[in-house]
């Protein structure tokens, strides 16, 4: 998902750069949704991650 986020802001910067100001506020807007349920599925994980008391396998 995070993969997602980053090529919506690439496609933003591009678009914002080439002139089309519509796409570019569309696919920034749209990646920042992404990073943000990115952000919060993290938070969740370590959360539930935490609670279990499983740690990090080295």
């Amino acid at each position: 998902m995070l993969y997602w986020a980053i090529v919506c802001l690439v496609i933003a910067i591009i678009a914002g750069v080439l002139g089309f100001g519509g796409i570019a506020g569309t696919a920034a807007g749209f990646a920042k949704i992404l990073f943000f349920i990115f952000l919060v599925l993290l938070v969740v994980s370590l959360l539930f991650n935490m609670l279990r008391g499983k740690g990090p396998k080295v």
